[in-house]
């Protein structure tokens, strides 16, 4: 066993970077050759990539399984959806249920602005059909959300996530 020089990591003698880290042990190494400059441009060390949207990991595996049910309906009944589970979270108080909850709203808020909007400007023709386009890509998305749903994950609504009401 030999320790990472970098973070103190106990790594396996045969390790080629620190899973901790992603500290490189080729270079620290004397009998293999140095990189060249032009190399060590393309040789930066591992760094996981973490999606700042999937809220997943808060979660507990219990709690995600006893409110799946409710985070659902959330996605599938819209508006109502989202009533009933703020019924539910009354008694419940869950924080998976709260974080499917503001994103089922984003999604029938949104909406509903749309809506509102395509009534206001009906007599134009683009509006119409806008209104039409932007409904298709909402339901893209809240089937998206339904799906991760059903896999247990938790994911911000993709696109209605830049907007920031209700964070």
């Amino acid at each position: 066993m030999k320790n990472c020089p970098n973070c103190n990591n106990q790594m396996s003698d045969d390790a080629m970077f620190c899973t901790n880290c992603g500290f490189s042990f080729q270079n620290a190494n004397p009998q293999q050759p140095q990189p060249n400059a032009y190399q060590s441009n393309y040789a930066q060390p591992f760094t996981p990539v973490v999606n700042p949207y999937d809220h997943t990991a808060e979660f507990a595996a219990q709690e995600v399984h006893d409110n799946k049910l409710l985070a659902l309906l959330c996605y599938c009944c819209g508006i109502f959806g989202v009533l009933i589970a703020l019924v539910a979270r009354i008694s419940n108080k869950s924080d998976y249920l709260n974080f499917h909850i503001k994103q089922g709203l984003k999604i029938s808020v949104t909406t509903m602005i749309l809506a509102f909007i395509s009534a206001v400007l009906f007599w134009t023709c683009i509006v119409p059909i806008a209104f039409g386009v932007c409904t298709v890509i909402i339901l893209v998305v809240t089937v998206i959300a339904f799906i991760n749903t059903c896999l247990n994950k938790s994911v911000e609504v993709p696109i209605l996530r830049s907007l920031k009401f209700l964070n």
